[in-house]
């Protein structure tokens, strides 16, 4: 079930036992002073005033097809626990170059949300990326924002596959991380490296390092995934580079990092149920670091503190872990200013994932067949699952696989890109753990810096936490010169969507602003508004609205990079496009059905001008040709210009950049542009007010009509006569009018029974996504869900996907072939 109840399920109960044992491990006799003060009370206030909210998206698969729908769940959790008062959240589908194609804002509850993308047919092909946030996490790093690569592939050209990139690596980079950030002279040391080729993905290498008279003093050799380290001990006043090549005989030198004469390191030995520390001085006589302090986070969370004292050799310690929950610990080392000296992070591996199997599966490769499984979830804690079932043989897995379990608990904290990071928990074996060491030595924890919140530079927060939608603006008099003060904003809510109405009165204060918080609806809700002067100083009120962030489709900086085509089993990817290409086909015959049967109840009245609007305002070549049509005189569009409204409305065109100034291409050419079939130009039609707007008729490509007709189709808008719906009430007197965006409408998931009879049921049945749930009960007291599904007209094997969080925070993943 979903978390319906607001209490607050905590894991933080580790943190005062762990506190008071770092204390007492680490020789806590020394007292408290003020610089140790101000590391912890610095920690302890940006943890309370800044929480660190994640997003993570289950998708029912890797990869798609144009025609197909994307189903995805988010899992939205704050400090490693289920936010429960999230209730916005925004996701959009980004192309290469980081345009919005699509979004969807969605009503997060139980700290969940559930949607989808309908991908046209004709959408154009090739590599893109889902982004999901909330409006709070839009404050810090974007990067911290989820992102998943995904591949959409055009079915028509099924028998002609899109070329992979098998080519060997044009370039290639390596870095060099010295554990604890520096090489010290004298002292021992291990380097970690991370090498990637020119797309940011990784790439093996092997090599020397060599000093300045060129003799070997160690060796590199990937271990896994571009990564490896090597031991070094560094001679004060040498210098020392790097001579590596990768596996096509390209070579490069690169030098490592100077040697310091003076400063401190942290190094980090990760013994399961504790971690063990060692601060190295680069000069022991250096009385500047005798006094250092120890401290580890979790989460923003202190979890142990530690009093170094060099020149009596209390250098080392051990954080116990035990009752660290599973994730990344941060170390620091500071000096006794409060100063950071040396960093390195840590991942506790621990058992406590949700336990999630399945059992008792009954399951019919028959065409049509009925299956049946259960879920098993023995744990007492509420949970929150999503389930995808799909065909095993036609829909490949993406080799580069992000888990909830990898994302939340690794990826979602660390800055750069982590190729397969579910690879790291697939066992729990001395090389799986000595890989996922280097993943922490090699991609640093950026969620905050200690310089600046030791300075108190604290975050901007332009984004407040969401509680529902607001409608915020100010309201100012006598010509706009002064403020509503003291006033008030009256307004009525009329949703199309269900007709209800509902009303509010917003104060104005001292700058005349007001805001209306908490509302909720769905899809489009008409506002009629009117400013009032409670004192009657003025009779004239104007009233304006701020816009919101979502409105806007700014081009996105893509922080990952684009997944790069890999080989992939070309039968099994021929078999899906076949399957994706014949399942569009029997979509489009039950559009045409519908539409052909509106037309024959169409033709038995008659057709008058008043009674078809394309009749009333097309003429010549523009009242024919292949396209749309969108009568707005029978609608009310919250959008603000045409643009934004054709957004995803028509397949193939594509819209995307500045919503005021966009950027238009269809089959590769730019739509020619018509206002009252006046050849027009974008700025134009981006300053026509939608609500004037009487009808829009978009043109395939090519249109030979108006002036010169395009290549790339045309886009011809009419403004309204007189006559036509204005989109007033006439009920409602005084009143100004304005739309307001809601939240998008969610499609449900087709799931046929055919154990009953339906008309639909003798079409042919080639869904590749056989069964998609973002919501699975669990029975409280047998702790299990039955899932039934029928199968298509073909499919022999089904993989099984579920996803989760516990109440508690935890995360669990189950996957099944059978």
């Amino acid at each position: 079930m979903e978390f319906s109840s607001l209490r607050k399920y905590s894991r933080l109960k580790w943190l005062i036992p762990i506190c008071s044992a770092g204390v007492l491990t680490a020789f806590s006799l020394v007292p408290a002073d003020d610089w140790q003060d101000k590391v912890t009370n610095a920690l302890a206030i940006f943890g309370k005033r800044f929480p660190q909210e994640k997003v993570y998206l289950h998708l029912d698969k890797d990869f798609y097809a144009s025609g197909e729908t994307i189903w995805f769940k988010a899992y939205i959790m704050i400090q490693n626990q289920p936010s429960l008062t999230a209730s916005n959240l925004y996701v959009e589908l980004l192309d290469k170059e980081g345009n919005v194609v699509m979004k969807k804002h969605l009503p997060a509850a139980g700290a969940a949300a559930a949607g989808d993308f309908e991908l046209p047919e004709t959408l154009k092909t090739g590599q893109y990326q889902i982004r999901a946030y909330t409006a709070w996490m839009l404050n810090y790093d974007q990067e911290f924002l989820f992102y998943k690569n995904i591949e959409i592939f055009d079915p028509s050209k099924k028998n002609t596959l899109p070329s992979r990139d098998t080519a060997v690596a044009r370039d290639f980079a390596v870095q060099f991380f010295p554990e604890g950030g520096n090489l010290l002279q004298n002292a021992p040391g291990l380097v970690a490296f991370k090498a990637i080729d020119q797309n940011g993905y990784p790439i093996a290498i092997a090599g020397i390092v060599q000093n300045s008279k060129k003799e070997k003093v160690a060796e590199i050799k990937t271990v896994h995934d571009g990564m490896g380290s090597f031991e070094l001990t560094p001679a004060a006043g040498e210098t020392y580079r790097a001579v590596v090549k990768v596996g096509s005989g390209q070579q490069k030198e690169i030098e490592l990092p100077a040697v310091q004469t003076t400063g401190v390191a942290l190094k980090l030995y990760n013994r399961g149920s504790r971690i063990f520390y060692q601060a190295t001085v680069a000069n022991p006589d250096d009385t500047a670091y005798y006094h250092m302090m120890v401290i580890a986070q979790v989460q923003q969370q202190l979890a142990y503190k530690a009093v170094l004292d060099v020149g009596e050799g209390r250098i080392s310690g051990f954080i116990p872990t035990q009752s660290l929950p599973s994730g990344i610990v941060q170390v620091t080392l500071f000096s006794d200013k409060g100063q950071p000296l040396s960093e390195r992070l840590a991942f506790v591996r621990k058992n406590d994932q949700i336990d999630l199997s399945f059992m008792n599966a009954e399951i019919s490769t028959a065409p049509r067949g009925k299956s049946s499984i259960e879920l098993f979830a023995p744990d007492s804690m509420p949970t929150s699952m999503s389930i995808s079932i799909t065909d095993a043989d036609q829909v490949l897995k993406d080799p580069d696989e992000h888990n909830i379990i990898s994302n939340l608990l690794l990826t979602s904290d660390l800055k750069g890109y982590i190729y397969n990071p579910a690879w790291y928990f697939r066992d729990t074996t001395k090389e799986t753990a000595q890989a996922l060491d280097l993943v922490m030595m090699t991609n640093g924890w950026r969620r905050f810096s200690w310089q600046k919140i030791l300075n108190n530079e604290l975050p901007q927060i332009k984004f407040p936490y969401e509680q529902g939608m607001s409608l915020k603006g100010t309201a100012v008099t006598n010509t706009g010169r002064y403020p509503l003060v003291g006033g008030k904003v009256d307004f009525i809510f009329k949703q199309p969507l269900d007709s209800t109405t509902s009303f509010a009165s917003a104060p104005t204060n001292d700058k005349g602003e007001f805001e209306v918080p908490n509302l909720q609806f769905m899809d489009t809700v008409l506002v009629y508004f009117q400013g009032n002067d409670k004192q009657k100083r003025w009779k004239d009120v104007q009233v304006t609205f701020e816009s919101h962030f979502f409105d806007r489709s700014p081009q996105v900086k893509l922080p990952y990079p684009m997944r790069v085509p890999e080989g992939l089993d070309i039968a099994a990817m021929s078999r899906f496009l076949n399957t994706a290409s014949e399942s569009n086909k029997v979509n489009r015959s039950i559009s045409n059905k519908t539409v052909y049967l509106k037309e024959v109840n169409i033709r038995d009245k008659k057709i008058t001008p008043q009674q078809t609007i394309e009749q009333r305002y097309t003429s010549g070549m523009f009242s024919s040709g292949d396209g749309y049509t969108f009568d707005l005189t029978k609608e009310t569009p919250f959008q603000t210009n045409v643009f934004q409204y054709l957004q995803s409305k028509v397949a193939g065109l594509n819209i995307t950049g500045d919503i005021n100034n966009p950027g238009l291409s269809w089959r590769g050419a730019k739509p020619s542009l018509y206002l009252n079939e006046m050849p027009a130009d974008v700025g134009l039609l981006a300053n026509v007010n939608v609500n004037d707007i009487a009808l829009v008729k978009v043109f395939r490509p090519p249109f030979m009509g108006g002036f010169g007709g395009g290549a790339g189709g045309a886009i011809a808008v009419y403004t309204k006569k007189g006559g036509d719906n204005t989109g007033s009430d006439p009920t409602i007197r005084g009143f100004e009018r304005m739309k307001k965006a809601g939240y998008s409408l969610v499609k449900e998931f087709y799931s046929p029974d055919y154990a009953v009879k339906k008309e639909v049921h003798a079409l042919p049945d080639k869904r590749l996504t056989l069964f998609w749930s973002p919501y699975i009960t669990v029975d409280s007291i047998t702790h299990a869900s039955t899932i039934h599904f029928y199968n298509n007209d073909f499919s022999k094997r089904f993989r099984i996907v579920v996803e989760g969080i516990a109440a508690d925070g935890r995360v669990g993943r189950a996957e099944q072939v059978y």
